[in-house]
């Protein structure tokens, strides 16, 4: 069966993000440049949708259950000249748990265990944050989540959700997507065995 088309938008910035504090399932509002990026990726997807011959109205707009990413996707309907409902929650697209890690900086978590740290470091697919969650495990998620779309879909999620996507979408490898950076205010679009990122 031949995948569904994706257009992917990272949340914008939160002030966690802005000082380096791991936010997993942590429930962190955007601040005001990342409630200007979401405009920005609305705006973006209004031209790609445009390009693409697309009607919004005619797509499902899925969405992280996490307050920035709900925020994110309510902006970018705004863009698109749709109401700012309308859109369903997906438990399965929620960022990474970073258990006792989330709020920590990297050098916080290196402190507080650094076995696990370092074993992170060499393995970050298959070990997980103390009390947390594998990038594996998120894999598996977000994989039962592919198998469950039936069209084309307009997605807002978080960066180790997109990681995960690119893995089971067969773009990249666990180990090179592990390492990707996500850009906040753009649209990647997951076409077939493609990924394109429009900014």
């Amino acid at each position: 069966m031949p995948y569904s088309t994706l257009y992917y938008i990272r949340h914008g910035e939160t002030e966690w993000n802005a000082s380096g504090r791991f936010q997993g399932w942590r429930d962190i509002p955007l601040n005001e440049k990342g409630r200007a990026q979401a405009v920005q990726a609305g705006e973006i997807l209004r031209d790609l949708l445009a390009r693409d011959g697309r009607d919004h109205a005619e797509l499902p707009f899925v969405t992280s259950p996490l307050s920035r990413a709900r925020e994110t996707m309510e902006l970018v309907r705004s863009a698109l000249g749709a109401t700012r409902e309308g859109y369903a929650l997906e438990e399965r697209l929620r960022e990474l748990g970073f258990g006792r890690w989330e709020g920590m900086t990297l050098d916080e978590m290196a402190a507080d265990n650094p076995e696990i740290f370092e074993a992170r470091n060499l393995d970050k697919w298959g070990v997980p944050a103390p009390d947390g969650e594998s990038y594996a495990g998120l894999q598996e998620r977000v994989q039962l989540w592919l198998g469950s779309l039936a069209q084309d879909a307009v997605v807002v999620a978080h960066g180790g959700t997109m990681r995960a996507l690119m893995v089971a979408r067969g773009v990249k490898d666990a180990a090179s997507a592990a390492e990707q950076y996500i850009e906040q205010g753009v649209v990647y679009v997951f076409e077939g065995g493609r990924l394109a990122k429009y900014g």
